[in-house]
């Protein structure tokens, strides 16, 4: 197993040209998003005045976020501390998208608050033939924990909550609420791992017959 604390220079990592790219989206980035890291180009926003983009947060390319005021003015995005965002996510809020501090989501992560449509089996519930974009918007609060990992191609929908310090495995879609200190795969998403503090390792979860 390899375990390395080197950390190579932006050099190594980025060449020359990309560095210089770094530097001109950093520049970009203080002007127009001062409390941030670094965002990334090309970078969509939509109802800029309802997202609080927190402190020190990084943001890929071609990432979308997007804050639809329809229910309400206040703040419907919120990002906490040092939020790292890779390459092509897209998050949209209606009632409440909250990304606590130190979440790390990677590249092509989808999470939204919103559908088009109610299908959750009550006499409110959409008529499947209505015109799916004249369909009224719904929506349910999503929060994401402290030093949560979402990997790679990650679906999060809407009502639900990400305990802190738990992992998304690559490619899952989060349907329902996650414990915290767990690891969760699959569609839709379920634990499959918890860290046991007494013996300082992560075990897992043997569920009963």
């Amino acid at each position: 197993m390899i375990n390395s604390r080197y950390k190579p220079t932006k050099i190594e990592l980025y060449g020359f040209i990309g560095v210089i790219k770094i530097v001109f989206y950093i520049i970009l980035t203080k002007i127009f998003y001062p409390t941030a890291r670094l965002i990334r180009r090309p970078f969509d926003v939509r109802g800029k005045k309802y997202i609080n983009f927190g402190s020190n947060i990084t943001i890929g390319k071609y990432c979308r976020i997007e804050a639809y005021p329809y229910l309400h003015k206040g703040s419907i995005i919120e990002f906490g501390k040092n939020v790292e965002i890779n390459d092509f996510v897209h998050i949209a809020g209606l009632v409440k998208v909250k990304i606590c501090d130190n979440v790390l989501i990677a590249s092509k992560v989808y999470i939204s608050d919103l559908n088009h449509g109610l299908f959750d089996g009550s006499q409110s519930d959409t008529y499947p033939e209505d015109i799916s974009g004249s369909r009224p918007v719904y929506g349910k609060e999503i929060i994401i924990q402290d030093n949560v990992w979402i990997c790679e191609s990650v679906s999060v929908l809407p009502g639900v909550t990400i305990g802190r310090c738990s992992v998304i495995g690559a490619n899952s879609v989060v349907t329902k609420d996650i414990p915290p200190f767990t690891i969760a795969v699959g569609v839709p998403a379920k634990p499959i791992k918890k860290f046991n503090f007494d013996k300082n390792k992560w075990e897992p979860i043997i569920k009963s017959i």
